[in-house]
């Protein structure tokens, strides 16, 4: 499958910054999923859960406050006051 790299910043520094396959949360507008070769947008993001499906087929889940998400055509940035993943 297709990657982009995904970014995950916080006030206190980068969260994430590797290679995924698809990244799924709650935009401004209801649930989004954002795989290799979206469209380009910017949105904001609501609190809530984030899923990021990995290429090994592993999956990374997360809580966050919100936030502003980047989608590039060849990266994307999510901006987020607070990122904890839930296996801390």
């Amino acid at each position: 499958m297709n990657t982009y790299k995904l970014t995950i910043a916080t006030p206190d520094g980068n969260r994430f910054q590797e290679e995924a396959i698809g990244l799924f949360l709650r935009g401004a507008e209801g649930d989004l999923a954002v795989l290799a070769g979206h469209t380009p947008f910017i949105t904001s993001v609501q609190a809530g859960r984030c899923r990021i499906h990995m290429p090994d087929d592993s999956e990374k889940v997360a809580t966050l406050d919100g936030g502003l998400l980047t989608v590039s055509a060849d990266a994307v940035t999510l901006l987020s006051g607070s990122f904890e993943w839930d296996e801390e």
